[in-house]
């Protein structure tokens, strides 16, 4: 089995492979003073949950955006199944992964797994939008090369800051409002969040598809993409497991 963990501003994502199916996935919220033992025993109650061995675990990979955690997460993988997670990188991404990006080093573990598994999955060219802290939108033109892309505040990153400097403003669900009209403040708010999310991804991709000279298949993934993507002319398709799956694809490289 492969144990796939990807670690964001605000959740970490962790999925466990048998061969090429998904068994079991969990998302909980990321800890960034958590300690390894700490992480070894969420890890514990999660596969215990699922009747899953540690034993079984003969691989392991990792991404990470935030610094502090990656070493932490690394010991405590280690610990618990013996197996030294493989570092998502545009390094050890290798074949998968090609760009022509100034300065590859610099691009979020994330994007690099995003843009692997879309590459892979859907082929070039193709457009990742990943709704997360940051809302990332990932470039892969017709040669199949990562040239880039657009890093934004994320929908819970927006929303809090509006709850936080709008006195009167209550803090709501971020789901979709009835109506771009909102009737009362939630569902107003609502319209400018959620609604307002669709639209700016929806400028930005045909943006894009101006600077290449082309169109290209729209992938949207991330914790609200299936509801971001209900209100966008532009999202093809929502693969919640895309950046496991780009985690996933980079194990089995290494492992050749």
């Amino acid at each position: 089995m492969l144990l796939a963990i990807d670690i964001g501003n605000t959740h970490t994502v962790i999925g466990v492979y048998a061969g090429e199916t998904l068994g079991s996935m969990w998302r909980i919220a990321t800890e960034r003073n958590a300690a390894a033992d700490e992480l070894r025993i969420t890890l514990s109650t999660l596969f215990a949950l699922e009747g899953l061995s540690f034993e079984k675990v003969n691989a392991s990979a990792l991404a990470s955006v935030v610094p502090q955690l990656r070493l932490a997460w690394s010991q405590a993988i280690e610990d618990a199944t013996g197996s030294t997670p493989i570092l998502c990188s545009a390094e050890t991404a290798g074949d998968l992964f090609d760009t022509d990006y100034p300065n590859p080093y610099e691009i979020g573990a994330d994007r690099i797994a995003d843009a692997v598994a879309a590459r892979t999955i859907y082929g070039a060219p193709v457009v990742v939008v990943d709704f997360g802290t940051a809302t990332n939108i990932e470039v892969i033109n017709a040669e199949g090369v990562f040239c880039g892309g657009v890093i934004a505040p994320g929908l819970h990153t927006s929303a809090n800051a509006l709850f936080s400097h709008g006195a009167q403003l209550p803090a709501i669900d971020l789901v979709n409002p009835p109506a771009v009209v909102g009737r009362s403040t939630m569902e107003a708010i609502q319209a400018g969040i959620m609604l307002g999310e669709a639209d700016r991804v929806d400028g930005l991709v045909r943006r894009i598809f101006d600077q290449l000279g082309y169109k290209a298949k729209v992938v949207a993934t991330g914790g609200l993409a299936s509801v971001v993507a209900q209100n966008s002319t532009t999202i093809d398709e929502v693969n919640d497991e895309l950046t496991l799956e780009g985690l996933r694809l980079i194990a089995e490289q290494a492992a050749r």
